[in-house]
């Protein structure tokens, strides 16, 4: 066997190399790795979309039998992600469990430092009738013109990342309905 200069000096330095992390405490002998059970394993994958923002990213969410989310992570396989997600998109697992996360609705009253838990059905009436009563109070049948508007100056509206197309077109057309001209939607607030 042919040995060159060069050779010789890269296995001195190799050889070199390993006696001196030997010598340091380092165990270069092989070692058996065992690989844990995933948490995933035997979970339903369920597509979805990261509800930050306006970009979409695909985000799949692992969920076990009772329907208990237990991972998201980004999807490989979707076209504008590719499995990347952000900071924020990373963590949307702490979206679903979250200890900190409010499960009741919490009503403050005008003027009060403490919030009360109420109803879902007392909470939707007190909006509505909060709605109703801002509409009623600024809404215009006809400009300085004459002309018929049929529109609310006193309710706006800024829309969520968390909706999808569909329902941000069912929101608007909701919005519409009531007479709302000040309808936005800024994703990223």
């Amino acid at each position: 066997m042919g040995v060159t200069r060069r050779d010789f000096f890269k296995i001195s330095g190799a050889g070199a190399a390993g006696l001196a992390l030997a010598q340091l405490g380092f165990d270069l002998s092989p070692v058996e790795a065992l690989a844990q059970e995933l948490r995933i394993k035997g979970a339903k994958e369920n597509l979805s979309v990261c509800c930050f923002c306006s970009v979409g990213c695909g985000i799949i969410v692992h969920t076990d039998a009772q329907g208990k989310v237990i991972n998201a992570e980004g999807d490989p396989d979707h076209p504008i992600s590719e499995g990347s997600l952000c900071a924020k998109g990373a963590s949307s697992y702490q979206i679903a469990v979250n200890d900190n996360r409010l499960k009741k609705v919490r009503y403050r009253a005008p003027n009060s430092d403490k919030w009360k838990e109420v109803s879902w059905e007392w909470a939707l009436d007190k909006i509505a009738a909060n709605v109703k009563k801002s509409r009623d109070a600024s809404f215009m049948e006809k400009n300085a013109a004459g002309q018929v508007v049929n529109r609310t100056n006193g309710i706006a509206s800024v829309g969520s990342a968390a909706m999808d197309n569909e329902e941000c077109w069912l929101y608007s057309k909701f919005l519409r309905a009531l007479g709302l001209v000040y309808i936005e939607h800024q994703a990223r607030i």
